[in-house]
């Protein structure tokens, strides 16, 4: 087989809407389109059903190498997208096993002293470690950003044996399955987002938490009386959210919320100064975990 099976067109996506853009290269031909950092600007992690790109994108577009001449797709894509052919930029990529290559740069993490999250490609022999297993996938959180390592070491340092969980925006369902593995009763972990939602229920079947992890689609399913909610969204959902926190949680409950940074930690914790004590349980690479209870 030709190590070169494919043609790889790519540009910036500037001021070009991500979906027309992403539409015009399907509408081309393209069987696959990706959007990348062009500039090594840090992402804040969505609100639940956002999409959220970087400042500076790049689209990155593959096509069968056999799909039609370089030049002539080329032409076709700039004219669909309504920019000049020569902001495309076109190099052959050679055939690979493309889910070893993303494999190979991800390996199992430890939070605190016994979490860790572990790609199914490897094993952790600690006796008594706490294990996640968690490949890379569409959906956001895998323990490498920094607001999710402060959840993950949070729930480390004070597992919610017995509780009643919530994990609000799920991303990945990482933090419910982490609280299910740290001997939670019940987690019930909500998306907005459908992709978000499948791979919570599959990264929890993949776990055997069977039965302990339950998926809602609608925020109105989350039960209220909750001992411990879990929201690494962004800064203003978190505000505008703390009277429905109030309201899921017990009195004495407990609050984690992350995806903020240093500077908005005082918007944060004024947000909810009415119905709860919140305060910073640590910091990293700018980004703050918040931590409190219920009154």
């Amino acid at each position: 087989m030709s190590r070169t099976a494919f043609l790889e067109l790519s540009f910036h996506l500037g001021s070009l809407d991500a979906e027309a853009a992403e539409d015009a290269a399907f509408g081309c031909g393209a069987i696959a389109v990706t959007f990348v950092d062009a500039r090594d600007d840090p992402v804040l992690e969505p609100a639940p059903g956002e999409m959220r790109l970087w400042p500076a994108t790049r689209v990155k577009c593959l096509f069968n190498d056999s799909a039609s001449h370089p030049g002539v797709l080329t032409e076709a894509l700039a004219v669909t997208l309504g920019i000049d052919a020569s902001l495309l930029e076109v190099q052959r990529v050679a055939n690979r096993v493309w889910e070893g290559e993303w494999l190979k740069d991800f390996h199992a993490q430890r939070f605190g002293r016994r979490l860790w999250v572990c790609p199914h490609h490897e094993r952790i022999s600690a006796p008594d470690a706490v294990v996640v297993m968690l490949d890379p996938g569409l959906a956001f959180g895998t323990g490498t950003h920094a607001s999710t390592t402060l959840c993950l070491t949070w729930l480390d340092a004070y597992p919610p044996t017995g509780a009643r969980v919530i994990d609000y925006g799920c991303g990945s369902g990482v933090l419910g399955i982490a609280a299910a593995r740290l001997a939670a009763a019940e987690v019930h972990a909500f998306d907005n987002d459908p992709q978000a939602l499948i791979a919570t229920r599959e990264n929890a079947s993949a776990n055997q938490l069977h039965g302990r992890l339950q998926v809602h689609a609608s925020a109105a399913e989350l039960p209220a009386g909750s001992d411990l909610l879990l929201a690494n969204i962004l800064a203003g959902p978190l505000c505008a959210l703390a009277p429905c926190f109030a309201a899921l949680l017990r009195p004495g409950g407990q609050v984690v919320l992350a995806g903020l940074m240093e500077h908005e930690t005082l918007d944060v914790t004024a947000a909810y100064a009415a119905c709860f004590d919140v305060a910073p349980f640590a910091a990293r690479d700018g980004w703050v975990c918040l931590s409190g209870r219920r009154r």
